[in-house]
């Protein structure tokens, strides 16, 4: 789908592009995959999950509700994130400069290690070209790019403790993930994520907005992992994470009746 690269970004085509994949926890068997799951794109905010736990491993993040860092005008973000904020928070509101504050804490090199050694996406922290941004905005429309295929990987990898981060890392991550109640008994858990492709010229295309919602739900004793990813073809008056985000909600008991 590739057509051309410019400036270090590559462009895809103009139509939309819609996937969902859902695999067992225990097994890592596909249950459902529908649509075009093996391209990468910008994580966004689904990134927040692997930063939480690299935070809590590192020793910056300490529990649900701490730290709790005051907003400072130099981060120049949009209202809505001009609060103090606690972990729980941050993963609830998708608030991007305390992203940042852990970032800059860890410092380039622990923070390209954890992105090494988690094996995620292309494990690009290098940032956009020419402006060595890597450490704030990697994740963010930039160098850093995983698909569907490899979120629900990564994500299998985390729940199952095949992460190299600490019990206590694993156990806080999965206690600020936000939760959101499905039909049919499911506990959905997961992250959105929202941005924009990139145009011919590496600028962002607001006509070409993109929407994830990654994470997974339970029932019982099990536990199957997702990833939906939508790149629209049009404007949208709201963040594509919303819809992408409500819809699998929606459709998620149909789907898994046919598990």
């Amino acid at each position: 789908m590739t057509a051309f690269v410019s400036a270090g970004f590559p462009a895809f085509s103009a139509e939309s592009i819609h996937c969902t994949v859902i695999i067992e926890e225990a097994s890592g068997d596909a249950l459902y995959r529908k649509g075009s799951c093996a391209e990468a794109f910008f994580p966004m905010s689904t990134f927040k999950i692997p930063l939480a736990m690299m935070g809590y491993d590192a020793g910056i993040l300490q529990d649900e509700s701490s730290p709790r860092w005051d907003y400072s005008a130099e981060f120049d973000r949009p209202k809505r994130e001009q609060k103090a904020t606690d972990p729980t928070f941050w993963e609830k509101e998708s608030i991007v400069w305390y992203s940042q504050e852990i970032t800059r804490r860890l410092g380039e090199r622990r923070f390209a290690d954890y992105v090494q050694r988690f094996g995620y996406g292309n494990r690009d922290v290098s940032g956009n070209p020419g402006k060595k941004d890597g450490l704030t905005q990697s994740w963010l429309m930039s160098s850093l790019k995983i698909s569907p295929d490899e979120q629900v990987a990564f994500l299998r990898r985390f729940l199952s403790g095949g992460l190299p981060v600490s019990e206590h890392a694993s156990a806080m991550t999965l206690a600020i993930v936000p939760h959101f109640a499905a039909g049919d008994g499911w506990d959905i858990q997961g992250k959105t994520g929202s941005g924009f492709m990139r145009d011919k010229a590496g600028k962002a295309d607001r006509s070409r907005p993109l929407g994830w919602f990654v994470g997974w739900a339970t029932k019982g004793d099990r536990r199957v992992v997702f990833a939906r990813l939508n790149v629209s073809d049009r404007p949208s008056d709201q963040p594509l994470s919303i819809p992408t985000r409500e819809s699998l909600i929606a459709e998620f008991p149909g789907i898994a009746a046919r598990f």
